[in-house]
């Protein structure tokens, strides 16, 4: 009978370790997000390799390939054709777009990263929920409704997180 008790008072480790799977998606989708703000790619010349041997085109042939990278000069808030179309909504003035766009990049990358280590985790989700609703208003003036609806699952993914994090075992500050 007290195996059949201490079995039943044990704490429900499924919550505590759904809260941490998506805690952990929600930090790298943030986290991701924010870095990918500074990519970029650019065309490099590489020699043609045949693909059987490795070896190089003796022809010297050469392929252009699109290489990725980052760098902080390559920081872009939204793409260029969406920053058009924002650009033309009277409902978007510059003195509002300007500073969100600045901030965008950075405090995914922040709430990302307090999301995954768990530093007020509770702070940190509901300031991504906002981002996320911020988000939402702007492609919802530029009708972009599938940006809306994916904006829509993360901010239902962040509100259950919310009502889970109090089974948030892992944390550095449990009370934020």
């Amino acid at each position: 009978m007290s195996d059949e008790k201490k079995c039943c008072d044990a704490p429900d480790w499924g919550y505590s370790l759904g809260f941490l799977v998506l805690r952990g998606w929600l930090g790298i989708r943030a986290l991701v997000t924010g870095l990918e703000k500074y990519a970029a790619t650019m065309s490099i010349q590489k020699p043609l390799v045949d693909p059987t041997t490795g070896m190089e085109d003796p022809s010297g042939a050469m392929v252009e390939v699109s290489q990725k990278f980052y760098s902080m000069t390559n920081y872009h808030a939204v793409p260029a054709s969406l920053k058009t179309k924002f650009d033309l909504e009277p409902m978007l003035p510059s003195l509002m777009t300007k500073p969100f766009y600045a901030v965008l990049g950075p405090l995914l990358i922040i709430l990302g990263v307090t999301t995954l280590l768990g530093i007020g985790t509770r702070i940190s989700l509901f300031v991504q929920g906002l981002v996320y609703i911020m988000l939402t208003v702007g492609l919802i003036l530029i009708n972009q409704n599938d940006g809306v609806a994916w904006l829509g699952i993360h901010v239902g993914l962040i509100a259950l997180a919310l009502t889970l994090v109090k089974h948030d075992r892992l944390c550095v500050c449990k009370k934020w």
